[in-house]
């Protein structure tokens, strides 16, 4: 399996089978910002609008690809603001139905955590449905849960769900200097 970060013609070339990772995730139940179905166009749109963000280096996208078939990916979103840059967010953690239970979601977390050590990052926060299977990934990984929010967001079957806030200490705090991505 190789995972490989995009950069902005990468990602255009991936965004239909990044969309069918994404149907997939939503067709699967996971919360992860759709409802159920999700239109192919919208799924296709949605990640052509992330090449702006991958430009400007707002955004870094990781994809797993088995063959020419993205399987996985993993986001990490970078604050603009200039109090917020030793920050980032991690999003779209997605692995493909198929391809679980062989370690890719800890792969792929793990790669996007090292890159944010290496950016300067110290720390990292991302929020997922509460008592979803996501949940024990990022436990296990040594997340720390920073509380729940009620009636957060709609699962892809449009029931209101929890959402739990999650964050990690990384790399070292960079007392002197501004951290550097």
């Amino acid at each position: 399996m190789k995972v490989t970060r995009l950069d902005v013609t990468q990602l255009l070339a991936a965004v239909d089978e990044l969309a069918n990772l994404l149907i997939d995730t939503v067709d699967d139940g996971a919360s992860v910002g759709f409802l159920a179905p999700l239109d192919r166009a919208a799924a296709v749109d949605w990640w052509r609008e992330r090449a702006d963000g991958v430009a400007v280096g707002q955004l870094a996208v990781w994809a797993a690809s088995s063959g020419e078939r993205v399987v996985g990916t993993v986001s990490l979103a970078f604050p603009d603001k200039p109090n917020s840059r030793h920050r980032a967010e991690l999003v779209k953690l997605m692995v493909h139905r198929e391809a679980r239970g062989e370690g890719l979601g800890r792969r792929l977390l793990t790669i996007a955590e090292d890159a944010a050590v290496a950016a300067g990052i110290t720390l990292l926060h991302l929020d997922t449905e509460t008592d979803s299977p996501a949940e024990h990934l990022y436990r296990s990984a040594g997340w720390t849960r920073a509380g729940v929010i009620p009636d957060y967001a709609a699962s892809p079957d449009g029931v209101l769900r929890p959402t739990t806030l999650y964050y990690k200490c990384v790399g070292e705090y960079l007392r002197a200097g501004t951290p550097t991505r």
